[in-house]
């Protein structure tokens, strides 16, 4: 599961048992990327909270399978296999499109999202890009081109803390050795209104 000791649901007690029982998912699943922190709880709930918050929270303004499809792709080119799986299925699943999000996995594969992608849509897709691997040479030029295709500036933040969780998530699970080994794929939090809510379904 990982390349260091990881204390599972049935093992946890005291404040790591309380935060597992708010994100277990079916059958008790917590996700190896969240139970990688069961050594220091504390930095579990600050990766729920800034995952809850930048993913599926009820005052962002795109939608779930394009927030979803920004973290696939950043997986994807960040080599980190365990993100790309989870995500790529929870973008299959917001989207309800199986046979687009085959063509979407197949893009993000073969780097020609412009091919299925709108202009606004590619346009952050690049600069997901840019954040992951040359974050030092954004200039306030890229921001406005983003607006030169109507990205408001809130927009831009929502993405920018999108990409920036994950190039976080991907590290975490690059670093520690965190693999997919005996879990449900794909599964999130549901509940946008309450940002207390991580169980995962």
């Amino acid at each position: 599961m990982s390349w260091i000791k990881v204390i599972p649901f049935e093992e946890a007690t005291g404040k790591l048992k309380s935060i597992y029982k708010k994100i277990k998912g079916p059958n008790d699943q917590i996700d190896n990327v969240l139970s990688i922190h069961s050594l220091r709880p504390h930095t579990l709930v600050g990766h729920m909270s800034i995952y809850k918050n930048t993913l599926h929270h009820t005052n962002n303004t795109f939608p779930n399978w394009f927030l979803e499809l920004l973290g696939t792709y950043t997986s994807y080119i960040n080599n980190c296999e365990y993100c790309y799986k989870h995500h790529y299925e929870g973008m299959k699943r917001f989207l309800n499109d199986d046979v687009k999000a085959e063509l979407i996995k197949f893009h993000i594969e073969n780097d020609s999202l412009l091919e299925i992608l709108n202009e606004k849509e590619f346009a952050l897709s690049v600069y997901a890009k840019q954040l992951t691997f040359e974050a030092n040479k954004i200039s306030e030029n890229d921001i406005n081109k983003l607006r030169n295709y109507g990205i408001n500036d809130g927009e831009i933040l929502e993405v920018n803390q999108v990409v920036s969780y994950f190039n976080y998530a991907n590290r975490t699970v690059l670093g520690l050795g965190v693999n997919t080994n005996n879990e449900v794929l794909g599964l999130s939090p549901n509940n946008k209104n309450d940002e207390s809510a991580w169980n995962h379904k």
